[in-house]
């Protein structure tokens, strides 16, 4: 059995330009993962799917956020 792939993770567009105030996030088969960009190697949180569709659907995040 083959060790399971890396996640890939994507940064917003809409990021500030500093780069001091970003999240990142990488789907994988249980669901997103989300961590903070500048401690690519601190913790993860891992969002259920439904709650992750819940969030992007919430009034305003859209167009802070890619899908």
């Amino acid at each position: 059995m083959s060790a399971p792939l890396a996640p890939q993770w994507f940064k917003s567009s809409y990021s500030g330009g500093s780069g001091t105030e970003c999240v990142e996030t990488a789907r994988t088969v249980d669901g997103i993962l989300v961590r903070d960009s500048k401690r690519a190697d601190g913790p993860q949180v891992l969002v259920s799917p439904v709650a992750w569709s819940h969030f992007l659907s919430s009034p305003g995040v859209c167009k802070f956020v890619e899908v």
